[in-house]
């Protein structure tokens, strides 16, 4: 059922900065670039809505407690199952659409059939919805649809490049990335997750350098938080401290959780206990999943090369981790490319970084899963 991968890695990073940014692991590119990660993308629309700022106070890095022991592999949610874990595909064809398969790997569900890009997928705390976004009409934008695939409808309508939507707690908002009117930054935003409406933007800019970004939108299972990730500027292929960083659901008391020159990027997770956060640090083609406190401190690293080996990572580049519903397991992605594979499967570990399995069988070139959670 599932496409056949495209023959090489670079091919298939070409024809949507999304692309590049959501599968490729490294450092994702700006505004300013597209495809290749070079070159200017147009403008926005000028019919695109304007954007309400909140700014909020300026950030500042919280210091790092040493590392702690990794979680435990007991169940931190009572009575939750977990679900089908989704994620895109890229076909020879250069299209990419949205699959589910069980946590062992077997049922595999095609959610998306059409042309172009389906990616980003994230499911609703309820486990019945699904958010996406999809260039459809040349430009991406926030999708949603069922757990099944049916009902497919298009949320926002801003003609810019709407990326990695979260529904909130509830499943009233969605809270993404993407430039919005004459701001050429990526900014996270939030709107009703039903029409579209009720623009809010949460993060800002103003002020910074060109390349300043922030991106990955992640809601605290409460709904009181959005972890996300924040970069300074972008120089060359390489962001200027990107770290993690946290904020109110409004978006106020931004600040950062993590520091280092690593970047740390590829849409930050939080446990279903809301306890602590699972990320992807490292350099280009040498990232590794960690974990640490909601705070920030007791950073651990689960999987991956150690931070002072060279990159490209040998054993694959590891980024793009989601929790588990119950919190006993991580689903990642693992690419081989800088290695000489033509291979980005999604890999399923413990919690604690032990028993780590390939979900997707044969060669494949996947993007960022998300996890349902069913409730018993």
């Amino acid at each position: 059922m599932r496409p056949k991968a495209f023959s090489s890695l670079a091919s298939a990073l070409v024809t949507a900065a999304l692309v590049v940014a959501a599968c490729g692991g490294g450092v994702a590119p700006t505004t300013s670039q597209i495809a290749t990660g070079t070159t200017a993308a147009p403008t926005t629309s000028a019919s695109a809505p304007a954007a309400t700022a909140t700014v909020s106070p300026a950030p500042t890095a919280a210091p790092t407690a040493a590392p702690t022991a990794p979680p435990t592999l007991k169940p931190t949610v009572a009575g939750v199952q977990n679900g089908r874990i989704a994620y895109a595909v890229r076909a020879s064809d250069g299209s990419s659409n949205i699959f589910s398969v069980l946590p062992d790997g077997s049922g595999e569900l095609q959610l998306t059939t059409d042309s172009g890009n389906h990616l980003c997928a994230a499911y609703s705390a309820d486990g019945t919805r699904i958010a996406y976004c999809a260039d459809a009409g040349g430009r991406f934008e926030i999708w949603t649809m069922q757990a099944d695939g049916t009902k497919q409808a298009q949320v926002t309508h801003l003609a810019g490049r709407s990326l990695f939507p979260d529904f909130s707690p509830d499943g009233k908002r969605i809270a993404f990335e993407g430039p919005v009117g004459a701001d050429e930054h990526t900014n996270i935003h939030v709107v009703d997750a039903s029409t579209g409406k009720g623009l809010r933007t949460l993060t800002t800019c103003e002020g910074m350098a060109a390349g300043c970004a922030n991106n990955y939108p992640a809601w605290s299972p409460d709904g009181k938080t959005i972890v996300f990730a924040h970069q300074d500027n972008y120089i060359g292929d390489a962001p200027v401290n990107q770290q993690i960083w946290i904020m109110d659901g409004d978006g106020g008391h931004q600040h950062a959780l993590t520091t280092g020159a690593a970047p740390k990027d590829q849409l930050p997770s939080w446990s279903p206990d809301g306890k602590s956060i699972v990320y992807a640090s490292g350099g280009p083609d040498g990232e590794g999943i960690w974990v640490m406190a909601a705070d920030g401190s007791g950073q651990v690293q689960l999987s991956g090369c150690a931070p002072d080996k060279t990159s490209p990572c040998a054993a694959g580049s590891d980024f793009g981790p989601v929790w588990s519903p119950d919190g006993t397991r991580i689903a990642f992605l693992r690419a081989f490319g800088a290695v000489g594979a033509n291979d980005r499967p999604v890999y399923v570990m413990n919690a604690d970084g032990t028993d780590q399995q390939r979900l997707t069988p044969g060669t494949i070139l996947a993007t960022v899963p998300g996890w349902q959670r069913l409730d018993l």
